[in-house]
């Protein structure tokens, strides 16, 4: 694993919700789901995508659009054009005034729209929404801009996801999950390798033969025992190299990472209520609750048990 596979291991441990769209212009959806990340697929047509602080993004047929939420926003096949639907944080559909969509805008399996059934409509959207952020994932999410469009990076994985969801067959949902986490993967990769795009520095380093390698051991092996020398003889270089080069390029000291990276997953593992503090230590490289609980309240200045408890509140 390395750290774009770990960081969207968060988002991938919950089901996102996928729709396919198929629209007729004219057009338009308000966005008020308040989702922390959304993808979106452009399979045919254009869309114009707006904000209520007056910011524009355009995507064509092909391109990828990546959302970091929660900010409201509209898409539509012209600005100006009059709401067809407001998607609200519990998921309904709703019109402009609130009162609930016709049944007929279900157009069959995960697919939803004003276009006439059997049609493909003026633009067909697959948009699949990770509806809840872990304390992994919010270090990729900080990473990204609010809106992100990458062009032209149609791939037959837009194809296959596209034709799967059309399909009802056994082992549907976890293929159409996969394939939206893959289309996410490869897009994000599209977009940080651009030569003017603000890649994180987590994301850079990870092509340093020295400080990639200590990155993919400690995400493989967090529960190890690691220190600064352990890493640094695992990679094959001295203690001082090391330190001061994994601090250089990913912004932190190794120890410093590993403690921020071990304490992000505990907190999302903490949220499964049936998980032990003692299987969440071990699971994360501490010795046991009591050690993990000094360090998570240290960082975060609440305990573990406090922390699951907000969870649930």
């Amino acid at each position: 694993m390395d750290a774009l596979s770990g960081l969207l291991d968060g988002p991938r441990a919950h089901t996102p919700f996928l729709l396919r769209v198929v629209m007729e212009s004219p057009w338009a959806i308000e966005v008020r789901d308040e989702a922390p990340l959304t993808v979106v697929v452009m399979v045919a047509g254009d869309t114009h995508i707006t904000y209520d602080d007056g910011a524009r993004f355009h995507a064509d047929a092909g391109d990828v659009v990546i959302l970091r939420g929660p900010d409201p926003y509209v898409f539509a096949d012209a600005e100006g054009t009059d709401l067809t639907a407001v998607i609200h944080p519990d998921g309904v559909c709703r019109s402009e005034f609130g009162t609930t969509l016709p049944d007929h805008m279900s157009l069959g399996v995960r697919t939803w729209g004003n276009a006439s059934p059997g049609t493909d409509g003026s633009a067909v959207m697959l948009i699949g929404t990770y509806v809840a952020a872990g304390e992994v994932s919010s270090r990729l999410l900080s990473a990204l801009d609010r809106t992100i469009v990458v062009p032209g990076v149609h791939s037959p994985l837009a194809d296959v996801l596209d034709a799967e969801m059309l399909r009802d067959a056994p082992g549907h949902e976890t293929v159409v999950n996969r394939l939206l986490d893959l289309i996410l993967i490869t897009s994000l990769r599209e977009w940080f390798d651009r030569p003017d795009a603000a890649a994180p520095r987590w994301y850079t380093a990870q092509s340093d033969p020295v400080v990639g390698h200590a990155l993919r051991l400690i995400h493989n092996n967090i529960a190890l025992p690691w220190s600064v020398a352990g890493l640094a003889s695992a990679v094959g270089v001295s203690r001082a190299g090391l330190s001061r080069r994994f601090t250089d390029l990913v912004g932190d000291p190794p120890m410093t990472y590993v403690t921020d990276w071990r304490l992000s997953m505990a907190a999302d593992l903490l949220a499964d209520p049936a998980r032990t503090l003692d299987s969440v230590a071990r699971e994360v490289g501490y010795s046991g609750a009591f050690a993990l609980s000094a360090a998570f309240k240290r960082s975060r200045g609440v305990s573990p048990r406090e922390f699951r408890r907000s969870l649930s509140a």
